[in-house]
């Protein structure tokens, strides 16, 4: 699938690539790097994942976090955030000391469709604001966040996306989400079309990991 731009605007800030397609095995380089520059500039983007297409920015940015809570009205406290990260080298940056039963249960899951909600450590106050007690961490299997992340060399703070109908929970068209939330963010990532089945949540913060939302995969203990 070559890369589409549709409609390239030049904002005061940056310039906006309001809609642009990847190839879901071996994104470009090029275009990799249009998407990064917007991330570098405080920029909040659409990305997908291996199961809900999501709200990203990069996990130092507080513009672009405060600029997400806004964009979905709520206050930052209140929005459930999951950190996106490349590998589990990223997760000691957020979270504390993980023991090494819930580190194997990690290893073995991820990546994949999970979040593991874990101890956050001192440092999350840096990025968020309130007394975050633990933090969602995602490690997903999607050439394009992959390479994202891995490219950009830091977290994403990511909040999945939701459709307006009261029957269909998520928004899975790109150029929908796009029709939605152009005039919002800077930028929506088209991977093709996205899931409609959320990740499997699984809180670690306990004395055994629970299972605390089915989503899409099984998760091995």
């Amino acid at each position: 699938m070559a890369a589409t731009i549709f409609h390239l605007e030049k904002t005061g800030r940056i310039f906006r690539y309001m809609i642009i397609s990847l190839h879901t095995k071996n994104p470009n380089m090029r275009d990799l790097k249009r998407v990064l520059e917007i991330l570098d500039k405080d920029g909040v983007i659409i990305i997908p994942t291996d199961t809900i297409y999501a709200m990203a920015c990069r996990l130092d940015s507080k513009k672009g976090i405060e600029r997400m809570s806004k964009i979905m009205g709520k206050k930052a406290e209140k929005v459930f955030y999951s950190i996106l990260c490349s590998d589990l080298s990223n997760i000691s940056d957020v979270t504390a000391t993980i023991d090494k039963n819930v580190f194997r249960l990690l290893k073995n899951n991820l990546p994949g469709p999970f979040t593991f909600i874990l101890k956050a450590n001192n440092q999350i106050s840096k990025y968020f604001a309130g007394n975050r007690k633990s933090i969602g961490i995602r490690v997903p299997d999607n050439v394009i966040a992959q390479s994202i992340i891995r490219e950009l060399g830091v977290p994403l703070v990511v909040s999945t996306i939701h459709h307006d109908d009261e029957i269909i929970e998520y928004m899975t068209d790109p150029e929908e989400i796009h029709y939605k939330f152009e005039h919002l963010v800077d930028l929506v990532v088209d991977g093709e079309t996205g899931d409609n089945v959320p990740s499997t949540i699984v809180d670690c913060t306990g004395e055994d990991p629970i299972v605390v939302r089915e989503g899409k995969g099984q998760i091995n203990f």
